[in-house]
């Protein structure tokens, strides 16, 4: 596990904008770039590969970014952006918020809305920024959108509280992480997504300051996103859940025990949920009804194929067979068959879900 990339040492003074543009396109997302430095622009990117997670690290000239609703458009890797603004200072304006001067502290940005953000050196000079970067995808992210959104464009305190736990984490990556083995990058992405999480319901009081009567509302809401990023992972079980969120199987139940659907059924249902996607796009033509069954953590496929059947009153290669014609025939046949296999037929477990 090593850092990738290119000092400006490497590059020539007259192409160092250039290339440290493309290097935050290719590294973050597609964004405007401008600076009234280009001439004689100091830059460097480096970026450590975690798993799930990616932490980067720039070190710049000052400069002005945006990213407009086209650039989302043309292209959105649906992340988060959480920045430590370790020298010089940030200020960045997204989905209304304002952070003002961050100088020391963290950041909070979303690939998937507008933003603008300045960098400058310390006091708005002309000095350099140094930023740690962890890029964490929306989906991987055990808290609901609707609560992160509102902490981008915030200052996190880096510290005090869980904020500095995070920030001594980073620096520890950024220091110690290229020479840990390759196999500890998972362990560590996972430590650095549950870290962020955790600092970000702090600062969001989702648990310690909600009241009694919303924390369990919480809590179901993080259980469904974490779910919802482990569908793939055949060990995911009621009892996986119930140890990753520290609670014992009967307050697990007891959690769910007002809702429609059990944690198991929940799983179920989602699984085969992502399998009739799969099995009717065309992306994964290619691929076999066992191969995307056990992308989605089914291991005996003559389980799933009884489990797709009784979902929605066909095999899963009938329903392939049946996208595939949907295709040929056009828009309004494709929509058709879609809805048709949301819904699922009467009476089955898509329709009308059993506890």
């Amino acid at each position: 596990m090593v850092w990738r990339g290119v000092p400006d040492a490497g590059v020539p003074t007259t192409d160092r904008f250039e290339w440290f543009s493309e290097m935050l396109a290719a590294s973050l997302a597609p964004m405007r770039v401008s600076s009234d430095s280009t001439a004689d622009f100091e830059a460097e990117a480096a970026v450590l590969e975690l798993g799930p997670v990616q932490l980067s690290r720039f070190v710049y000239s000052p400069l002005r970014t945006q990213r407009t609703e086209a650039l989302i458009r043309r292209a959105d890797p649906e992340q988060y952006h959480l920045g430590w603004v370790r020298a010089g200072r940030m200020e960045v304006d997204q989905g209304g918020n304002s952070s003002g001067p961050v100088t020391g502290d963290m950041v909070l940005m979303d690939t998937s809305r507008p933003q603008r953000a300045v960098a400058s050196g310390a006091g708005g000079g002309s000095g350099r920024t140094e930023a740690l970067v962890l890029q964490v995808p929306r989906a991987a992210l055990p808290l609901r959108a609707r609560r992160v959104d509102r902490m981008v464009a915030q200052r996190i305190p880096a510290g005090a509280g869980m904020g500095a736990i995070l920030a001594r984490f980073l620096a520890a990556l950024h220091t110690q992480g290229p020479e840990c083995r390759p196999g500890d990058q998972e362990r560590l992405g996972a430590l650095a997504l549950e870290l962020t999480a955790s600092c970000l319901a702090e600062r969001l009081g989702v648990l310690a300051d909600e009241s009694p009567e919303a924390r369990p509302l919480a809590l179901r809401e993080r259980i469904d996103a974490f779910i919802d990023h482990n569908l793939g992972d055949p060990e995911l079980t009621p009892r996986m859940v119930a140890e990753h969120h520290h609670l014992s199987l009967r307050s697990l139940y007891a959690l769910f025990e007002d809702e429609e659907v059990s944690v198991a059924g929940r799983i179920r249902l989602r699984r085969l949920e992502r399998c009739r996607d799969d099995l009717a796009g065309a992306a994964l033509r290619a691929h076999t009804v066992r191969a995307i069954a056990a992308r989605w953590g089914f291991t005996d496929g003559s389980v799933f194929s009884r489990a797709f059947r009784e979902a929605y009153g066909m095999s899963p290669s009938e329903h392939r067979r049946a996208a595939e014609h949907a295709d040929t025939a056009g828009p309004a046949q494709r929509s058709s068959l879609t809805s048709g296999a949301r819904q699922g037929p009467p009476g089955s477990a898509v329709s009308r879900p059993s506890p």
